[in-house]
């Protein structure tokens, strides 16, 4: 099974809406690595890291979002481990600050 990072910006209604917690949930019930955050612009960024099948099924969720969230676009990139740093040292997945 082959592994995958991915580093994923979403925006529409994404904030406000509990749009971070849904990907916490998500991310964590699919036991993948990561963090995600609120962007001062009004998107939320996320990285995902972990088996290749998982990631792109997490990605599939952040398109729908939680159900009062519009998500209108998602930009979806490679990642790379370095990453992975900014969350929490004790944390597999973490919700971090809006930057």
């Amino acid at each position: 099974m082959s592994a995958a990072i991915r580093h994923v910006t979403i925006s529409g209604r994404v904030q406000g809406v509990g749009y971070r917690y849904f990907v916490e949930h998500e991310a964590r019930s699919r036991d993948l690595e990561g963090w995600v955050r609120n962007r001062r612009d009004g998107s939320v960024e996320a990285v995902f890291s972990g088996p290749a099948e998982a990631v792109t099924a997490m990605i599939a969720a952040c398109r729908r979002g939680p159900s009062s969230a519009r998500v209108e676009a998602l930009r979806d990139e490679s990642g790379n481990p370095d990453m992975l740093n900014l969350r929490e040292a004790s944390e597999r997945f973490s919700v971090l600050r809006t930057v």
